[in-house]
């Protein structure tokens, strides 16, 4: 490149700086592509042995100047040029860029907790009868309106989060399961981009993540699978089992499906095998449900597992992800 102090700046030196290829913004920027792309509007390229204008180079730091914002990443000093001035060299660019092109999967802050859902995620009707076995199927789809559309919102920090609940009394098993229900705490589904941890809002998310759940026996935890890594055959990322004995083979398992580019599947049975102690039954009452919006299970009492999604902060970006919708049934 010939891109240095007291040179000329040329077309070819700019085109690089906004290229979609490793070196360029528009990759992380615009639409990109795989883990890389928030979907912002294209940085044009300067005509090959053209003039490169003050306004394009204001567009450049400007929207470098926002990646940096978004990403929480510290990056040089710089003002936009203006119109009628003398362009100089600005320093450290493709440092910059390399810089918010590695972070590119964190975010400084999160947007809104969604929870609009259409269906069902409660189990309000008592479950089981004496000593048998059962489970509790529920089913919950997140469809985004299109791929890259998916792309955008894990690329920009969204989080898909699931949460367990349950509270109703009366029977013998209902103590155990609102004590495994409320130690799964919420599991948190992240896009795992550039194959690394994000940090989005000053949390740390490995991918599949667990936050504020103690006790339980957990014999899952994906902490290294997030949306990239999903196919379209079901991944357990998350089962916790009761570690009260003789209910230590109960548990609540999540699995996550990439059922295509557009829809995120999650399947979460609550599983008991009818074991008991002397006298006692295994069934569990339902209680009260959960009604669609909700972002907790608040004072609701039957078996839940509730999904909701934070997307991406639009404090730096614009919106490009959509809405994704929530679809949720119980069987």
């Amino acid at each position: 490149m010939t891109y240095s102090s007291g040179g000329l700046i040329q077309a070819t030196d700019y085109n690089t700086f906004v290229g979609n290829t490793t070196a360029g913004l528009n990759r992380v920027w615009s639409t990109g592509s795989g883990d890389a792309g928030w979907g912002q509007p294209t940085i044009a390229t300067a005509s090959t042995g053209g003039t490169v204008t003050a306004t394009q180079w204001a567009t450049l730091v400007n929207s470098l100047s926002s990646s940096g914002t978004q990403t929480g990443t510290t990056l040089t000093s710089r003002s936009a040029p203006t119109a009628g001035t003398t362009i100089s060299i600005l320093a450290n660019v493709t440092t910059d860029i390399t810089s918010v092109t590695t972070n590119r999967g964190n975010a400084a802050a999160s947007g809104t907790e969604y929870g609009v859902f259409t269906g069902t995620t409660s189990k309000t009707t008592g479950t089981g009868s004496g000593q048998t076995a059962w489970t509790i199927t529920f089913t919950h789809t997140i469809t985004f309106p299109s791929a890259d559309q998916a792309r955008y919102f894990w690329n920009a920090g969204g989080i898909v989060r699931i949460k367990y609940g349950k509270s109703s009394t009366g029977t013998d098993a209902d103590p155990d399961w609102n004590q495994l229900a409320g130690q799964c705490g919420s599991i948190n589904l992240t896009g795992r981009v550039n194959g690394a941890t994000q940090t989005i809002a000053a949390q740390a998310y490995t991918g599949t993540t667990r936050l504020s759940g103690t006790g339980g026996t957990q014999t899952t935890l994906a902490t290294t699978t997030g949306w990239y890594n999903l196919t379209t055959s079901p991944a357990t990322i998350f089962q916790l089992n009761d570690a009260v004995s003789p209910y230590s083979t109960n548990f609540i398992r999540t699995q996550a499906t990439a059922t295509s580019s557009t829809v995120l599947t999650l399947v979460t049975v609550w599983s008991d095998d009818g074991t008991s102690g002397a006298g006692t039954t295994a069934n569990i009452s339902g209680g009260t449900g959960v009604a669609s919006p909700a972002t907790a299970i608040g004072v609701a009492t039957a078996p839940t597992t509730l999904v909701t999604y934070i997307p991406p902060s639009t404090a730096s970006l614009t919106n490009t992800w959509g809405t994704p919708s929530i679809a949720a049934s119980v069987a």
